[in-house]
């Protein structure tokens, strides 16, 4: 994995200097410490910081082809180049990496090369005779891609503090997409947290050409596709989704470098492990993560697991202390506000694996999405089956089966039946499985001084969410609509962002998810819903298919939702970065939140042992905003002065 950047003229030329793009690669080196390159000409300049897995010896890019008017950088994986090169013969290698494979991919079909890639990427190819640009993300976003427009020219780069180092662009949080955060957890596809920059859609690509830009998506995430001839019986169906699973882990082992894998002791990752143990390398490392609080810690299961595969585990104990002194380094690389502090022990995890001399882990990112895993979809199902007999108080029971540390209490059991009540018959409602959620995430935007929420205006967030929905998309199942608004949203734009691709690169480590194959995902869009949850049993099928690889108390496992210490963690020292934070002078100094507002939330928050969620989620966004602005706006974190590349590539008119 590496870390790209670019700059490019529009509709002119320009007498680019190596400086500028030497400074925007000197701010992402963590994505790639291994070598770097550049390319220059009097229209276009490329960068390139190199994480080497594959061909070690000789990836360095920017790379051309033959006739070196196509250059290429990327970052990312293309899984299975080895069997797309077999169609390239008549080109002429010169390295045996899957950069030069896409490139000629693409010098052969042109944008339809997309459709053959399987893997994570974010790349571009810039056309030095036709002064062509073509940027492209993959299909579900899990390599980063960010874009400005600025003195006509496109500047790009794989994170925002790279795109910041090109002189003149301001640096000011976008309200709108502020609005977006504290409503969906993240901003909606396109936008970032800075005004003036954008991030290129998953399953997107960019083409500059006539000094004309174009944006245009090539791949759309299926979702309801059924269709009940595809398959005959539960079994064939397990099997078939068996067979590509085995397979998304196999071309994903591929590397010239050791491959670990993370394992939690849930039923996803521990899946993925068993998979790779009995069936490609029975000498696997695998890693995990314990805490302190018995809540969040799975260290019992992930022992099971580490004593059924017989892997060599490492762990780390990710304390309140470490996360908290480490929550504002999380900030800086994922660059946007969080709801969470989930984000922090991976981010502490990937440090550890690196520091084991490991470059790559597989992950199990993408199987709460797509097979079914996640509460608010079982609450969905749920609450739509009260709705037919709403009369029927025993149904609402049934939330107490999914929640049943919080329906213990009876105080909080009657709160929570009458939350998940709300808005029960209205099953037409699009985002039927989503709007209680939205709706509480909003409540924090009360914590806004009246300035910036005279700046936000009449913005309706979920208005222009509208325009994102596929066609069709209000006569889809209940199930699939939360399956859709949960992955485009959530997944791509916080988990495979702050919780993967950001926080491991900081380290430069490269994940690698196998439930994201793109061929498992089409395959899963015609399986009957009722095989993905079965009554209120969650990836019921994914269960059926690991049932052979899995002790049963690993196998039958309610899911146990992947969280971390908030309050606890970011109230731990009042000393600490992020109490500064929240003091009167940095809240005031913002001009985002009412401070006398936030005092209250730190005095309930000191008085009371059980904070709400609500509470726990307003903090967090609170601080990690504050943060935000102060490493970005007030005190922009110091970029170390250009570092010298391995490989300049000079192209320009001397005259």
């Amino acid at each position: 994995m590496c870390g790209i950047a670019g700059i490019c003229c529009i509709n002119s030329s320009d007498r680019f200097d190596a400086d500028t793009i030497c400074s925007m690669l000197s701010s992402i080196r963590h994505r790639g410490p291994d070598e770097s390159g550049i390319y220059l000409d009097n229209h276009a300049a490329l960068g390139h910081c190199r994480l080497s897995i594959i061909d070690l010896a000789g990836g360095i890019q920017p790379l051309s082809n033959e006739n070196e008017d196509l250059w290429i950088t990327y970052n990312g994986e293309i899984f299975n180049f080895p069997e797309l090169k077999r169609c390239l013969d008549k080109h002429n290698f010169k390295t045996r990496t899957d950069t030069e494979v896409l490139l000629h991919l693409f010098e052969d079909h042109g944008i339809e090369c997309l459709d053959m890639l399987n893997g994570q990427f974010a790349f571009a190819i810039w056309n030095s005779s036709k002064k062509e640009l073509f940027l492209a993300r993959d299909r579900l976003g899990i390599r980063p891609l960010f874009y400005t427009i600025q003195d006509n020219k496109i500047i790009f780069a794989s994170e925002i503090k790279a795109v910041f180092q090109y002189p003149r662009i301001d640096r000011e949080l976008d309200c709108i997409a502020l609005d977006q955060i504290f409503t969906f957890w993240t901003t909606l596809p396109g936008y970032t947290a800075f005004k003036g920059i954008r991030e290129l859609p998953p399953g997107h690509y960019l083409h500059l050409k006539n000094g004309i830009i174009t944006i245009k998506q090539y791949w759309q995430t299926p979702l309801c596709r059924e269709d009940s001839s595809e398959y005959s019986d539960l079994k064939e169906a397990s099997e078939k989704l068996s067979c590509l699973i085995t397979d998304s882990i196999n071309i994903r082992l591929r590397a010239d470098v050791p491959v670990g894998s993370y394992l939690s002791g849930g039923l996803d990752s521990s899946g993925i492990t068993a998979k790779i143990v009995n069936k490609f390398n029975n000498r696997l490392t695998t890693f995990g993560i314990r805490f302190d609080d018995p809540d969040f810690d799975e260290t019992a299961y992930q022992k099971h697991m580490v004593n059924h595969l017989k892997t060599n585990h490492t762990e780390l104990l990710a304390s309140n202390n470490l996360i908290a002194d480490n929550f504002d380094r999380v900030i800086y690389h994922s660059e946007k506000p969080m709801t969470r502090t989930a984000p922090a022990p991976l981010f502490l995890l990937s440090k550890v694996v690196r520091d084991s001399n490991y470059k790559v882990v597989l992950t199990g990112e993408g199987a709460d999405e797509f097979f079914g895993g996640y509460n608010i979809f079982r609450e969905a199902k749920i609450r739509y089956f009260c709705a037919r007999q709403p009369e029927a108080t025993w149904r609402t029971e049934l939330f107490g089966r999914i929640y049943p540390y919080i329906f213990n209490n009876p105080r909080m059991k009657k709160s929570l039946q009458a939350f998940f009540t709300r808005g029960m018959l209205d099953f037409e409602n699009p985002y039927y499985s989503h709007c209680l959620r939205w709706a509480n995430t909003c409540r924090i935007k009360s914590f806004w001084d009246k300035p910036f929420q005279k700046s936000v205006g009449q913005y309706d967030a979920i208005g222009e969410l509208d325009s994102f929905l596929p066609g069709g998309f209000g006569k889809w199942d209940i199930l699939s609509r939360a399956q859709f608004l949960e992955s485009s949203l959530f997944m791509s734009n916080y988990l495979l962002s702050s919780q993967g691709d950001r926080v491991a690169m900081a380290h430069s480590l490269e994940i690698r998810l196998p439930f994201l194959d793109y061929r498992l995902l089409e395959a899963l869009a015609a399986l009957p819903r009722r095989w993905k949850i079965s009554g209120i049993k969650e990836k019921f099928i994914l269960r059926k298919i690991f049932e052979n690889d899995l002790p049963a108390d690993i196998l039958n496992r309610t899911k146990q939702p992947y969280r971390a210490p908030v309050i606890n963690a970011l109230t731990a020292d009042s000393s600490s970065y992020s109490s500064n934070m929240v003091s009167e002078d940095m809240v005031k100094k913002s001009g985002i939140f009412d401070y006398n507002k936030v005092s209250l939330l730190l005095k309930k928050i000191k008085n009371n042992r059980q904070p709400s969620e609500i509470d726990n989620m307003a903090l967090c966004l609170i601080v990690s905003t504050q943060m935000l602005i102060d490493q970005f706006i007030c005190n922009p974190v110091k970029i170390p002065e250009p570092y010298q590349v391995d490989m300049v590539i000079d192209k320009r008119n001397k005259n």
